[in-house]
């Protein structure tokens, strides 16, 4: 479908074309999104005066013709993720009482609920294993997010069962006294024990994939410590070149700040391929162990799990 346009005022390229298109809507039923117009622009799909123009925010200015070709399918098609088909049940369980619950969390599901509806995620899981325990309950049980794992990571992950566990649990995140324990495997030759500090931040723009690095704190980086220990030379069947297995100690939890610290050092996690990692079937990163303290026993816990790399 290609369509032309007549604009006399001054405006951004992407606006423009979103006013535009909004007889779309009607004709699918879904909705023209900013993300869909940009994609449309950048694709080198919209010209301006007879010249392909891939910037969104390109000015028009006075009278400018513009010209889309639109493949009407493509441009509402969204991908959907490859998430796995996940219940939760007492296998994956690490440990339960009133307060707490530690779970296992499997690769290719995220912690809970996203912008694509209906998605499957953690919590929910956690969710439904509980009320399936009890189900006299007239509500959903209580299940309190605590911290996060990307997507692709596996390992342990702490919710609250009751709220009055929250105040606790929380403070010993924000004040990192909770120790956070990964492995990762990453692509190079094994090296000596070392220890990143510094500050890290978001360093692509916001119409790019989401990408985190060195950052000054005066940029809006904030502080991030990681300590990478016995790391030895590790095999992977089908994979080609050195790989090294690497123990990482958190003592902050910025956002992708162990794919970001490896990277640096030239240590990329094997499958992430964002920080510079090789291709695989998954991001190969793994939360080992996490040790905090109960909060209302006051009991020192150690909860681990073993890293397993099964296939998706």
């Amino acid at each position: 479908m290609r369509k032309k346009f007549l604009s006399t005022i001054t405006v951004s390229l992407n606006e423009f074309l979103k006013a535009q298109l909004t007889h779309l809507e009607e004709l699918s039923g879904q909705e023209v999104s900013n993300s869909k117009i940009r994609r449309l622009i950048v694709a080198g799909c919209v010209s301006v005066n007879g010249r392909v123009v891939t910037r969104p925010g390109f000015e028009l200015r006075g009278k400018s013709i513009v010209e889309c070709e639109i493949d009407v399918e493509k441009f509402f098609f969204e991908k959907q993720p490859d998430d796995i088909d996940f219940t939760l049940t007492e296998k994956d369980v690490l440990f339960e009482d009133e307060y707490i619950i530690c779970v296992n969390k499997p690769a290719f599901l995220p912690v809970e609920q996203t912008i694509v509806g209906n998605r499957k995620n953690l919590h929910d899981c956690v969710v439904d294993y509980l009320w399936k325990k009890n189900p006299s309950l007239r509500n959903p049980p209580y299940v309190g997010i605590m911290h996060r794992l990307d997507r692709e990571t596996s390992g342990v992950l702490l919710f609250t069962k009751q709220r009055v566990a929250n105040k606790s649990i929380f403070e010993q995140f924000e004040k990192h006294t909770i120790t956070k324990t990964y492995i990762a495997v990453a692509c190079g030759k094994p090296v000596k024990d070392f220890t990143v500090e510094n500050y890290i931040g978001r360093i692509s723009a916001k119409s790019q994939a989401a990408k985190w690095g060195s950052l000054s704190e005066n940029r809006g980086g904030l502080y991030a410590k990681t300590s990478f220990s016995n790391i030895e030379k590790i095999s992977i069947e089908n994979v080609s070149g050195d790989l090294c297995l690497v123990h990482c100690e958190l003592f902050t939890g910025r956002t992708h700040q162990i794919r970001v610290h490896l990277s640096e050092k030239r240590l990329p996690i094997l499958g992430d391929i964002l920080y510079g990692g090789k291709d695989y079937k998954r991001i190969m990163l793994h939360s080992n162990k996490l040790e905090f303290v109960h909060p209302v026993s006051g009991e020192k816990l150690s909860i681990k799990s073993e890293a397993e790399w099964s296939e998706k």
